[in-house]
């Protein structure tokens, strides 16, 4: 379920369940959808006709469940989700939880044993569940990731997954998605015996065996209570766990609903537990979230589909060792990613104390990995070994790849790149992390064949999941295909962009922060804004962003959008009167909020003065109107200008596909994933009110609010924003 892959399209549902009864008269049924052997509502049926019949043979004695070609199942497809399968009955959305995997399979005269190895997700890791044993390979992947895409697990994993390993842990697993290895799951008693993949399918059988002499258990997951808590216990967990839910996501009900199907499997029986699953399954399926959550894992999927460039047939070339030049915090951790992945990196520094510092950072970095616990000691060194600090350039002859991410001086990155061209080789990929300098114009000194290409990590690479590739006029295809496919293997969903200022995330940015910034000045409470937005559903308001951010970051880039597109940004002097006063945000421990010690916020009771002064330099007046904003208007006054930018992007074809922009605000801005993205929530909004509520402000409060061509073109006919963007077919 964790990729879209529906290889082997027209293979019928017999080749794709295979049985063979092998020595000792064990049956060895293969689920053979490869790569991922994903599960339809046929390849469901045939599994269950394939253990059926086994269990008829009398020459069978117990039946091993495996996937082909190293994975045992990564779950249904994603296409079973968000609608496409709304007419199913009752009856039959029951079917598979009660009659196939309750009443079939785990009631089988014959024990059944798992065997698994890769992916074990979703619709594939209950059916594991519900076998008599489960034996599997120390890194194979298991898990139940349904809360991503707004639904719950709805083969049983509700119901059986507390009882194998105790409430506290299936909640997390099931609440979180979150993804444990076969070694953590043996130790958690999870999976029963782990075994080299060599030796797997052996092992299963002759577990399967021992479980037929009795001398293994029989166990029966659905029914088992030895791990659950008692029921006031139980309650009081669960109780607690509603709350810091509806705390932190007020507007999704899904994770609600999977805890409610949990306890009513506790409190009135695991089986009764199911069909509740069932039902709950079936309602959440036509959900505004599952919808949502489902396009997302699309837009996210296709961001890596370029027309004119990954349809051609080109391969990407092997990316093995990078170069970073740069010293910052973000060059650390864009280092720490890297290594992570496997790459071999060298960090160029300009002295031995900045080298010391950066290498120690990245250390750091790795050593809190390990102290979390999502490394182990042996990745930790396997890692420190891929990381070299350097002084020169001696090394880079066999460089594939340069990220740079000096200061933004461009005569300092020209002369940077100018070096780099005489000292790397050929192939070697050129890129800087820059959103503010022109990539054109830092690569003015190089050789004319030589590429230049925008790799833009956020100012924190290990926990931002995006990845922006900029194309410039001297990017080929090629280059396009190798960072695509590198980002990838760094687990960054890569979206492409031409060559602008600030790029996706930081054109939909600048909107959004200086929105907040004409209401503030006008009389809205920075406070409010804050809450109306994240209680809509963002990370972060545009006042925390900011101090987030650091003041200093955000007045270059507010004199970089004034420059650029001085028709339609809003100038404001908050920023500068409060750096004055020696706020810097959250790095100062001062800004739009105080901060203490553990980095906690609470309004700055200063900040009315700062704004007061900032009214007066710029002869501003208090707008009645805006200083009694309610939560949705303030949503609308600030999303919609950052909706508007958008559309310009779609117009100018900045962004490949409009669904880029979805992702980009998701990962980027922290926008709702639960929403769909910036795009995908305008349509539940409409064009036309869109438009309208935007001419109406820019007759109000001047040009900054005023709809560009492209959006009053989409609302004059009523359409849609998201539509397909035309190749930009000068810029390649």
């Amino acid at each position: 379920m964790e990729k879209q892959q529906r290889a082997n399209d027209g293979k019928s549902p017999d080749r794709e369940i295979l049985s063979e009864v092998g020595e000792h008269g064990v049956a060895i049924i293969t689920i053979n959808r490869p790569p991922l052997n994903l599960l339809s509502v046929d390849v469901v049926l045939s599994l269950k006709e394939k253990i059926e019949e086994a269990i008829r043979k009398d020459s069978v004695k117990a039946i091993v469940i495996t996937g082909s070609r190293g994975n045992f199942s990564a779950g249904f497809v994603v296409t079973a989700f968000g609608g496409s399968q709304q007419r199913k009955t009752h009856r039959e959305l029951g079917f598979m939880s009660i009659d196939f995997i309750t009443d079939t399979l785990e009631a089988s005269r014959k024990p059944i044993v798992a065997a698994v190895e890769g992916f074990c997700f979703g619709g594939g890791f209950e059916i594991a569940l519900a076998c008599h044993a489960r034996i599997s390979t120390s890194t194979s992947k298991l898990g139940l990731p349904e809360l991503q895409y707004g639904i719950l697990p709805g083969f049983g994993g509700t119901q059986r997954l507390p009882r194998l390993i105790g409430l506290p842990k299936a909640l997390e697993m099931i609440l979180t998605s979150k993804r444990i290895s076969g070694e953590e799951a043996c130790n958690m008693c999870l999976v029963d015996a782990i075994s080299p993949s060599d030796q797997l399918l052996g092992s299963a059988c002759q577990w399967a065996l021992d479980i037929l002499e009795c001398q293994r258990p029989w166990s029966i997951s659905l029914f088992r209570t030895d791990r659950l808590a008692p029921l006031a216990e139980a309650r009081t967990l669960l109780n607690s766990v509603r709350a810091q839910i509806q705390k932190q996501n007020p507007n999704v009900i899904h994770p609600l609903v999977c805890i409610d199907v949990i306890e009513h499997g506790i409190l009135c029986g695991p089986r009764n537990g199911l069909w509740k699953e069932a039902e709950a399954l079936h309602e959440l399926r036509q959900s505004d979230s599952c919808r949502s959550l489902v396009h997302v894992f699309f837009a996210k999927q296709n961001t890596s589909k370029i027309p004119g460039i990954t349809d051609i047939g080109l391969l990407p070339r092997k990316i093995n060792k990078v170069a970073i030049l740069g010293g910052s915090l973000t060059s650390s951790g864009i280092a720490t990613v890297l290594v992570l992945a496997n790459y071999y990196v060298i960090m160029k520094y300009i002295d031995q104390n900045s080298l010391q510092s950066g290498i120690a950072r990245v250390n750091a970095n790795l050593e809190g990995r390990v102290k979390e616990g999502r490394m182990t000691q042996e990745h930790y060194k396997k890692a420190c070994t891929l990381l070299k600090g350097i002084l020169s350039y001696d090394n880079f002859k066999d460089v594939d790849l340069v990220i740079e991410d000096m200061p933004d001086i461009v005569s300092l990155k020209q002369q940077f790149f100018a070096d780099l061209d005489e000292c790397c080789p050929p192939h070697c990929i050129f890129a800087s992390t820059t959103c503010i300098v022109n990539l054109d114009l830092i690569g003015e000194r190089m050789k004319p064949c030589r590429e230049i290409v925008g790799i833009h990590f956020f100012s924190s690479p290990s926990v931002t999941d995006l990845l922006e590739i900029v194309r410039t006029k001297r990017t080929s295809p090629q280059t396009l295909v190798d960072l695509l496919n590198f980002g990838r293997r760094i687990q960054k969903t890569p979206i492409v962009v031409q060559n602008c200022t600030g790029f996706a995330v930081r054109h939909m940015c600048f909107p959004y922060l200086q929105a907040a910034m004409l209401l503030v000045e006008h009389g809205a409470d920075v406070y409010q804004i804050d809450k109306a937005l994240t209680s809509f559903g963002l990370k972060l308001g545009p006042f925390r962003m900011l101090d987030q951010d650091g003041f200093l970051s955000a007045a270059v880039h507010d004199v970089k959008f004034l420059e650029t597109f001085p028709d339609r940004s809003n100038k404001s002097n908050l920023i500068p009167i409060m750096r004055k006063n020696n706020g810097e945000g959250k790095y100062s421990c001062q800004g739009f909020y105080t901060y203490n010690d553990k980095e906690e916020a609470s309004p700055d009771p200063e900040i009315s003065k700062y704004i007061e002064m900032a009214r007066s330099m710029s002869g501003i007046t208090i707008r009645s109107k805006l200083a009694t904003l309610s939560d949705g208007e303030i949503v609308e006054m600030i999303l919609f200008p950052v909706l508007n930018e958008a559309c310009r992007m779609i117009s100018e074809a900045i962004i490949v596909k409009s669904s880029d922009l979805d992702v980009a605000s998701v990962l980027g801005m922290g926008f709702p994933g639960y929403r769909g993205g910036i795009i995908f929530w305008s349509h539940s909004v409409g064009s036309k009110y869109i438009c309208s509520k935007l001419e109406e402000w820019s007759k109000e409060y001047g040009e900054f609010f005023k709809p560009c061509a492209y959006l009053v073109e989409q609302a004059s006919k009523r359409s849609s924003l998201g539509t397909q963007v035309k190749q930009a077919k000068s810029l390649l």
